[in-house]
């Protein structure tokens, strides 16, 4: 079980195959020294043959009850799975006596991950939340200008995740969408909401207005979240499936200087292609993507620390390992649902409204 001898590698069970499971999870698994992905829940054949020829020892099987009947030869269970599928999978491998991860969102409510976080310190396991993106080369150099104070007085972090989707996402349209807890807060909300409370704090003040652009969606497929930190500086959060035309990913503006980069970080692109995290140059950005940083009259290109997705499972094997601080954690992921309740309740209400803690 948990906390296995140096000499073997810990077993990783990984329920769903789906985007998130085949581009993120098993290739980042597969590639972390101390890692083995041992099993796959997925009953779709062509998934499954996808897992056979690219993770030939890994085992397929057909549903969660199959996977937690190994529960004695696995380590650790990551749970990828459909939204409202999260929290269940991810108690009954706590209860299994297993470790998890889980994929964004960790919950659907703060009170959701304070139960799930309780039931792993009750049987002396880790829950994790997938937080991939803390990991992104342009959120690792703006953290790395605040670190240096390269900006001056922080104002204003301003950060974008928009595409143009041809299609709306299938759970997006289904009737029962909001209370199986999709829509766009849920997906890459979750990210831009943990990035600005990483970078800037706790939030108590949330502005969030939510709309359905696509006719056949019944969720928000756009939104725009604006967060007051208790330092007094402004995140702007905007997220949309229906943009033509993207703007600048990520803007940072300060007393001194500011920091506008365009593109979005190239790691889930390069996992689509290759599904081989390449250590060798993994994650760097070529000059003419870096970011600009400096003033109107006064400005230059400034380089895009590597994108490091690899590091979050290294974290996890280290935390479960030897006892390390986990990647993120529990309670972080509550935080970050504190404020994404907050950003329903202002969209129903129309104002802004505090971010309860």
């Amino acid at each position: 079980m948990s906390g296995g001898t140096e000499e073997r590698p810990l077993a990783v069970g990984l329920i769903g195959y789906g985007l998130g499971g085949s581009v993120f999870h098993a290739p980042l698994v597969a590639a972390t020294a101390g890692l083995h992905l041992a099993a796959v829940v997925t009953r779709d054949a062509e998934r499954r043959r996808d897992v056979e020829r690219r993770y030939p020892d890994a085992r397929v099987v057909p549903d969660v009850d199959a996977l937690l009947a190994m529960a004695p030869t696995l380590d650790l269970v990551v749970v990828s799975s459909p939204n409202a599928t999260h929290v269940p999978h991810a108690r009954a491998a706590l209860e299994a006596g297993l470790h998890v991860v889980v994929d964004k969102p960790f919950a659907a409510t703060a009170d959701e991950a304070r139960d799930v976080g309780a039931l792993a310190r009750r049987m002396k396991r880790l829950a994790i939340p997938f937080q991939n993106r803390r990991w992104d080369g342009d959120f690792l150099t703006v953290q790395r200008l605040l670190r240096e104070h390269a900006l001056g007085t922080l104002y204003r972090f301003e950060s974008r995740f928009e595409r143009l989707r041809a299609a709306p996402k299938p759970g997006w349209t289904a009737p029962d969408a909001a209370e199986r807890n999709e829509g766009i807060v849920y997906d890459i909300g979750t990210h831009l909401v943990d990035q600005a409370l990483v970078l800037l704090g706790p939030a108590i003040v949330v502005y969030a207005e939510l709309d359905r652009r696509h006719p056949e969606v019944v969720v928000e497929d756009e939104a725009f979240i604006s967060l007051v930190h208790e330092s007094g500086v402004r995140s702007h959060l905007y997220m949309s499936a229906v943009a033509a035309q993207p703007v600048a990913r990520m803007s940072v503006w300060g007393s001194r200087a500011a920091y506008v980069k365009h593109g979005l970080d190239g790691q889930e692109a390069a996992l689509k292609v290759s599904g081989i995290p390449n250590a060798d140059g993994w994650g760097r950005e070529p000059r003419e993507l870096w970011g600009a940083l400096g003033t109107l009259d006064d400005r230059h290109a400034y380089p895009t620390e590597p994108g490091a997705y690899p590091a979050f499972y290294a974290g996890v094997e280290r935390a479960i390992r030897v006892g390390d601080p986990p990647p993120v954690l529990a309670s972080e992921a509550a935080a970050a649902l504190e404020v994404i309740e907050a950003v329903f309740r202002s969209a129903r209400e129309g104002r802004a409204v505090p971010c309860a803690r």
